[in-house]
């Protein structure tokens, strides 16, 4: 079992930035791709990055590509997220998930771990 906890989230200006955190406890976050989501009101949630547990393959989809990094310290179990940049549509909850293969899926069907999510508000 894996326990996942998301930080970090704020209300921020539109062109500012945060840094979500994801704290991975229960079983070492090296053997997990590691992923974030988010769902604004009334959509659906969408994978925002990943990384992969091999190799470190990153995703991003198109809207965040140049604005979010994602990164992961296997030594503190930890994922973030850096988003530079923000903009009012990236207004949502965050979630930080993870499954157990290797590869990158869109689908959150796929993710084996949720954390309870974070909020990110961004303002005009």
């Amino acid at each position: 079992q894996v326990q996942l906890v998301e930080s970090g989230g704020a209300l921020v200006q539109a062109g500012g930035s945060l840094r979500l955190s994801c704290a991975a406890s229960g079983r070492t976050s090296s053997s997990l791709t590691m992923a974030w989501f988010r769902q604004a009101p009334e959509k659906e949630r969408e994978l925002v990055a990943a990384v992969t547990r091999i190799v470190a393959m990153r995703y991003y989809v198109d809207s965040v590509k140049g604005r979010f990094i994602i990164s992961r310290d296997n030594a503190k179990n930890m994922v973030y997220l850096q988003m530079n940049n923000l903009k009012v549509e990236d207004t949502a909850v965050y979630y930080c998930a993870a499954r157990q293969g290797n590869g990158v899926e869109s689908n959150r069907a796929n993710y084996d771990y949720w954390g309870q999510g974070t909020q990110v508000t961004v303002s005009s």
